[in-house]
Formats: C-alpha cells, structure tokens, sequence
C-alpha cells in the first residue's frame, strides 16, 4: 500500500472513529471500537489504535489509562449543551427503553423454559416405539394371567388356612423343644452316666467332674523277640 493510500485510511478511520466515538458518548477502549466498526467499515486493529492516539493527541477525544489498557471518549466540553427539554426527551426515551427491555427479558425467559420443556420431552418417533412396547408387556401380561385363571389346580382359601395352622403348629413345637434341656452324656468313675444341667442363662452342657481313663500300669509288654517270626 502506497503512503497515499495508507494516509487516506487513516483520515477515514480517523473520521469514522471521531463521529462513533461522538454518536455513542460513552468509553471504548481500542478493542470494543475495533469489534464494533470491523465489520461494518472493514477497519484494521491497528489502524484504529493509530487513529484512537492520533484523536487524542489533538484533543478531539479524552483518553484515560487504567493499568495497561486505555479508555478513550468524546470531548464533553465539544459537545453541544442540552436544554431541559431535551433532557426530558431524553429520560422518557430511556424510560421507554428501560421498559422495552424488560418485556424482552421476559419473552426471552418464556422461550428459553419452553425450550427446556421440549428438548426434554420425547420425539415422536421415540413416543411411537414407547406405545408399542407397553402394548406387548400389556398383550404379555394378559396372556399370562389368562393361563393364571384357566389352571385348575389353585389352592383354596380352606387349604391355605390349613397349612398356615400347621405351620404354627410346627412353629411352637420347634420353640418348646428348643427350650427343653438337651441331656449330657459323659463317661466317668462309676460308668456312663445320663444327666442334664442348666445354667442362669439357659441349658448347658456340664463337664464332667473327672474322666475315666484306663490305666496301662500292671499289663506286661510283649517283647521284639516273640514278635519275630520263626524261621
């Protein structure tokens, strides 16, 4: 690009930024104003940051740094002064606005829970597929209760109250027997004896107060030689 042409793109971006800067009347950094004109006006970031210095350096704009990063914002001193009518216009304009804002808030929380709704709803093909398959459970379970009422041998309401009294029945007796005192059965001086003993804490098996254990003294041990056989 010749110096001419750079130069003339240069006064453009100049032009343009100074006129958006005055529109708006609010602060931009080189980024929000590169973002919000590129498209529009094809500008390049770096012409814009130029453009941004140059403006300020003649004081056509303030500038403000903050750290790193630089704010830029129209002269307010340039700008006309608004009277008190204009001033009304412009709080009912923004009161205007205010309201049109919440409406759209509103619809936009309206679409965004009815989209909730149907992305977790099922699809109609999905419902299709559901139906048919409870309809073969319901044909299935139909089927099986037919047979349920068709069969001959189902227990009476008499028989199922015998059984449930024999099962009582069984039931006390493996209780009481439970409780009985089992015997015990040791070997002791005087022979077997047969006897039972209970504790504080139930029936117990009751040691024997010595056990009778036979007594080697007195046999003779056989000797190696009588063991061997004749030759």
């Amino acid at each position: 690009m010749s110096k001419g042409r750079e130069a003339a793109a240069g006064g453009g971006a100049t032009a343009v930024l100074l006129r958006y800067l005055r529109e708006q009347n609010r602060p931009y950094s080189a980024q929000d104003a590169f973002g919000n004109l590129q498209r529009e006006h094809g500008l390049g970031k770096a012409a814009v940051v130029k453009a941004l210095e140059q403006l300020a350096q003649q004081g056509r704009v303030r500038e403000k740094v903050y750290g790193k990063q630089k704010i830029y914002f129209a002269d307010q001193e340039q700008l006309p002064a608004a009277n008190d009518a204009e001033l009304r216009g412009l709080d009912g304009e923004i009161a205007g606005r205010s309201a049109q804002l919440q409406a759209l808030q509103q619809s936009c929380r309206q679409m965004e829970a009815e989209l909730k709704d149907l992305n977790s709803s099922m699809t109609t093909p999905e419902i299709s597929r559901e139906i048919e398959a409870l309809r073969k459970d319901c044909a299935s379970y139909t089927e099986k209760l037919e047979r349920i009422k068709s069969a001959t041998n189902h227990v009476t309401p008499e028989e199922k109250e015998k059984v449930c009294r024999e099962q009582q029945l069984y039931r006390r007796e493996w209780r009481r027997r439970k409780r009985m005192v089992p015997p015990v059965l040791w070997v002791g001086s005087d022979g077997p004896t047969a006897t039972a003993a209970r504790s504080p804490h139930g029936p117990c098996l009751a040691r024997p107060p010595s056990c009778w254990m036979p007594s080697w003294r007195g046999i003779p041990r056989a000797r190696s030689s009588s063991l061997r056989r004749s030759g």
